[in-house]
């Protein structure tokens, strides 16, 4: 009799507990500064392989249309998660001290902003700009950091004519000789140059770092009120991007078939030298290979941010401490490259 009870209790248990209905995935739509391209291998790694779903998360991704205009749309929560400028963090804040948007996890330690010219121009240096046209998209993260590239190098501004140029024009115009040099990421510029006919050894980049720039480039940031109800999701994505990260270090050739499964008129080619050059040039740097991939060097980080000061005249100065924590990050040994 009391076997039959107990029988009878568990078989209700396990009706109860199969009525239950499993726990939704926490959606998260991310938004990219830009296309699908190489760089973006490792979130589309970490769909692939189950590294989001294994955190419970399900995880869509968004193109963007630059590295200033997407942040609002993480801010207003449109998107939980972005890929986007630290700097451009830091004025956003500025602007709009009501919005605790947050930069969680460094992806660019060494920024890809830098001015692209042609060899043929003689452009060999920062002051050669002096006397030349200079093709900046408005929403472009490397032309927002323009006034401190030229305080940094003694350039007379005056001397250099601006032209507001769209991003699908920019390296076409560099191209056909209607401006002598050009605003962007070097990854971007690099390639989009060698597809219009240019040879690799007659492209210059002055990156913006090795002249006097002490900033960082792009993180992942997140809406603060989703960071507020979902810190373990926050958690999980970074865990699963950083997996993703870690395998497309590994193996970029394999890493960007992932891509090129959302972008089936890129070219797979050009595709993975892009990510290789973002890797070995943006990403895996020095400090990285030491401290691990996602985190910053506080004083660096200090110093950034006034040296934004001098690109933008601040109205409500945020702090290091306000653009970035690592208070989500894994371990810095999970985080190895």
């Amino acid at each position: 009799m009391i076997r039959s009870v107990l029988a009878g209790t568990l078989a209700s248990l396990v009706a109860a507990v199969a009525a239950v209905p499993a726990l939704a995935d926490t959606d998260i739509k991310f938004a990219l500064d830009w296309k699908f391209e190489g760089p973006t291998a490792p979130y589309f790694v970490a769909i692939d392989k189950g590294y989001y779903k294994a955190e419970g998360l399900n995880v869509s991704i968004d193109t963007g249309a630059g590295s200033v205009s997407g942040i609002p749309r993480v801010a207003v929560g449109t998107h939980q998660l972005g890929f986007f400028d630290l700097n451009s963090v830091v004025r956003f804040r500025d602007q709009n001290p009501d919005k605790d948007v947050k930069v969680v996890m460094m992806l660019y330690d060494r920024p890809p902003f830098a001015i692209g010219t042609l060899k043929k121009t003689g452009i060999a240096k920062p002051k050669d700009l002096e006397g030349r046209v200079l093709g900046a998209p408005a929403a472009d993260g490397a032309f927002a950091q323009w006034k401190a590239f030229v305080q940094a190098n003694g350039i007379d501004e005056s001397k250099v004519k601006i032209e507001n140029v769209g991003f699908p024009v920019r390296e076409p115009m560099l191209a056909d000789g209607k401006v002598d040099a050009i605003t962007g990421f070097t990854f971007s510029m690099h390639f989009n140059l060698l597809q219009k006919g240019i040879p690799a050894d007659q492209i210059q980049m002055l990156v913006m770092s090795d002249h006097g720039l002490s900033l960082y480039g792009n993180g992942i940031i997140v809406n603060p009120d989703f960071l507020k109800n979902n810190p373990e999701a926050v958690k999980g994505f970074l865990r699963a991007t950083i997996k993703g990260l870690q395998d497309t270090v590994k193996d970029p050739a394999t890493a960007v078939k992932s891509v090129m499964k959302r972008y089936e008129t890129g070219d797979e080619k050009t595709e993975r030298e892009r990510l290789e050059l973002v890797l070995r040039e943006h990403v895996v740097t020095p400090w990285v290979k030491q401290n691990g991939v996602g985190d910053v060097d506080p004083a660096r980080l200090a110093k950034s941010v006034e040296q934004i000061g001098v690109t933008y005249e601040y109205k409500n100065k945020p702090f290091a401490i306000d653009v970035f924590t690592n208070k989500y990050l894994p371990p810095a040994a999970d985080r190895k490259l």
